[in-house]
């Protein structure tokens, strides 16, 4: 085949501007220094005592059905974003959930493909499982889901993670692990680091974050088997440059978990709280149970639906920042139907009812179903509505992902010997 041939696949007509927040994310991440050491201490303070705890974590939303989701709240009320520790662990309910929420980095789904993809990248399988933050302190490991509930509280490893390592350590000594649990072999799979022992990495680029997790998870015995005085096991992922062989290897290789697609981690990029285009989620029937979302009987609908959040001029929001407006209803209808600002909406997208204009959507086509179900909090996200649609009408592929690496290639060889000559 030949090299122009390659180029062809991912090629497509945009359908985001993922890639201008990719690149203000950097920038603003570059220009902005926050007190990181504090948003460390107060997330791990405020996961150790939120209120409303249980032994049984609560459900998420729509998680049995449409598989593991990264979503968040964008526009939680003023008074849920800036509490400090106290504040924070007074929270319940809806406040609390949309508090905890906003701590997670959390990706969004992958709808084109990065600049320079093979050189600032990395990728990894993800594993099928609870999205959660571990923390350890005070002689013991607490795991949060990403709504605030309790998901475990055990001894561990970690630092100061038990009552026999606690006397080695400060009390204001703790860490803060990004982990997702994998159910099958009760294993946390760690993600992402940050906090280690006391030292934040908010401002640490991802290569340093990982570099520091791969060396320290390990002398700590965290990744040891399970034992009295460590319940739960550690395991960190195989990380890839997402080079062609990096690429390849994470899609195809065999890991000791369920795969639920592929993350895709900005080298350059600090761990910033919500949603970030700078970590990225992809998936494909090969390497996800969970590619198209199904309805509460587990069934693919005819039609791709979407969850949008009225607001209090009719406008149907996504839960981005600024959110994205796919509509609007008039007055009598929700009069009618006696709908309030804030509901979530669940709307039915006619096919091929997207239409996009330099990357923006110019227009939806939506049909009204009704309110989504109340277990449900947020809306959802645009990248994710995006990503649903291309999956069902004009895929992103495991072979675009590579030919767009080989393009990069080619394009770099060449300039290479543009220099020589």
């Amino acid at each position: 085949m030949a090299p122009h041939d390659l180029r062809r696949p991912f090629k497509r007509a945009a359908i985001s501007d993922q890639q201008r927040r990719r690149d203000i994310s950097l920038q603003r991440q570059a220009q902005h220094r926050c007190d990181a050491q504090h948003q460390a201490r107060c997330l791990a303070f405020t996961t150790l005592s939120l209120q409303n705890d249980s032994a049984v974590p609560k459900p998420e939303s729509e998680y049995e059905h449409n598989g593991p989701d990264f979503e968040i709240e964008s526009e939680a009320e003023e008074k849920a974003k800036d509490f400090d520790v106290r504040e924070a662990a007074s929270l319940k309910g809806p406040e609390a959930r949309r508090w905890f929420a906003k701590q997670l980095m959390l990706p969004e789904w992958m709808i084109d493909v990065p600049d320079r993809l093979n050189t600032d990248w990395y990728v990894c399988a993800r594993p099928a499982g609870k999205r959660c933050f571990v923390v350890s302190s005070n002689g013991f490991t607490v795991s949060r889901l990403r709504n605030g509930s309790l998901l475990h509280r055990f001894p561990s490893a970690l630092p100061n993670g038990a009552r026999t390592n606690n006397n080695s350590r400060s009390g204001q000594s703790y860490c803060i692990l990004d982990c997702i649990f994998h159910e099958a072999d009760q294993t946390y799979y760690v993600i992402d680091m940050v906090c280690w022992a006391g030292m934040s990495m908010y401002e640490c680029t991802t290569e340093f974050r990982f570099f520091w997790l791969n060396s320290k998870l390990v002398e700590s015995g965290a990744c040891n088997d399970p034992s009295s005085y460590h319940k739960y096991s550690f395991r960190t992922l195989i990380v890839y440059n997402c080079d062609h062989e990096g690429l390849k290897a994470a899609y195809t290789e065999p890991v000791l978990y369920v795969k639920d697609g592929l993350l895709f981690f900005n080298k350059h990029a600090h761990y910033e709280s919500g949603n970030t285009p700078l970590v990225l989620v992809w998936k494909d029937e090969n390497c996800s149970q969970y590619v198209l979302d199904t309805d509460s009987k587990g069934q693919i609908p005819d039609q791709q639906q979407v969850v949008l959040e009225l607001l209090d001029d009719g406008r149907l929001a996504t839960l981005d920042d600024p959110p994205v407006i796919f509509g609007c209803l008039d007055s009598d209808f929700i009069q009618k139907t006696e709908l309030r600002t804030g509901d979530l909406l669940r709307f039915a997208i006619n096919q091929g009812s997207l239409c996009f204009k330099d990357g923006q959507l110019e227009r939806a086509d939506l049909n009204y179903i009704g309110k989504a179900n109340r277990a449900r909090a947020f809306a959802d996200s645009y990248s994710k509505v995006m990503f649903q649609y291309a999956a069902r009408h004009s895929p992103l592929r495991i072979e675009h992902l590579l030919a767009s690496i080989d393009s990069a290639n080619e394009e770099g060889t060449t300039r290479d010997a543009d220099m020589v000559d």
